[in-house]
């Protein structure tokens, strides 16, 4: 796929070198919470601070004074070479320490609604912070021995209070988005049961274990439509941080033999699917809604399409 087309995935933009090698190096870690140049981005429930569509950043004296973290609540997200090396840290608070922070004119930005209005170094800072903090958020305990577990290498790893040799690392769950095309060159898109019944998206679902991506694809495509495909080809992907997903972007054909209107939705996460030609879907766009321009499944659409889509209606569900 083209460097263009990756571009326009905009969870996937970056401008930051994650320098995993200062992780563990405690020395140099202080050194750059010291320095005055480094900025911390701070996230509560799911959201980060903003202001004007870009994250607000902080020195760490000032979150350390007016929020009264350690240090240990900072999470090490790299260094921003392009910025005279300014390292970026990400925090957590709950909602009456992350008040003391807002001031006039910011606001918790959401991700799915302002990433692609982000620069690219903020959309990799909120989609990093944000994918590393669920993480946090959803590892208390040991899955091996239910114990408590701390954080250690400047929020990357975690492990047990009295064995740091039982360590546990970030978890990403992949999963496949599919563009279905028939000989026709129709997409073939479906409303979710989660979704109001206008909604419309491509098909995806998770990989399952000891699964290849090529295999999740069919699978998937075959059990929320019915059909069979081949030729399942990669196209690109980006990171997904609710919570924690990685979609894996792939078109597939509609095998040979196989009537691509004998679409069986399976009833339960997904109850209508569509054939669309571009005419029928560029005149249905008053009457359907699709994913909003984060997510990678508009990306694909509109690759398809041949051209960007007009529709700006935000789109907050869980599909991407």
């Amino acid at each position: 796929m083209t460097d263009e087309f990756m571009h326009r995935l905009s969870l996937s933009r970056h401008a930051i070198n994650r320098r995993a090698e200062l992780r563990a190096d405690a020395q140099a870690l202080n050194s750059l919470l010291e320095n005055d140049s480094s900025r911390v981005v701070v996230f509560s429930q799911g959201k980060a601070l903003v202001q004007s569509n870009a994250l607000v950043r902080f020195s760490a004296s000032q979150v350390f004074e007016q929020c009264g973290v350690s240090s240990a609540e900072l999470l090490f997200l790299g260094i921003a070479e392009q910025e005279s090396e300014t390292a970026y840290f990400a925090l957590a608070l709950d909602e009456v320490r992350a008040e003391g922070l807002m001031s006039e004119g910011t606001q918790w930005g959401d991700l799915k609604v302002l990433g692609h209005e982000l620069s690219d170094l903020d959309a990799g800072l909120f989609t990093q912070g944000l994918a590393l903090i669920n993480w946090h958020a959803s590892h208390k305990f040991s899955p091996k021995s239910g114990q408590d577990i701390v954080a250690a290498q400047a929020g990357w790893v975690l492990h047990h209070h009295d064995d740091p040799s039982h360590q546990v690392f970030p978890r990403t769950d992949p999963a496949v988005i599919v563009m279905v095309t028939d000989d026709k060159d129709r997409l073939l898109l479906g409303n979710n049961a989660l979704w109001e019944p206008n909604r419309f998206s491509l098909l995806a679902g998770f990989v399952e274990p000891g699964e290849s991506l090529e295999a999740a694809v069919i699978r998937e495509v075959f059990e929320e439509s019915g059909l069979k495909v081949i030729n399942p080809t990669y196209l690109g992907s980006q990171p997904w941080p609710f919570p924690q997903s990685l979609m894996l972007g792939f078109r597939a054909q509609v095998a040979p033999g196989v009537d691509p209107d004998a679409l069986i939705a399976d009833g339960e996460e997904i109850l209508q699917l569509r054939w669309f030609t571009r005419e029928e879907l560029l005149g249905s766009l008053d009457e359907i809604v699709l994913p909003g321009p984060v997510a990678i499944a508009r990306v694909i659409i509109e690759e398809w399409l041949g051209h960007p889509l007009d529709q700006t209606s935000s789109w907050r569900g869980t599909s991407s």
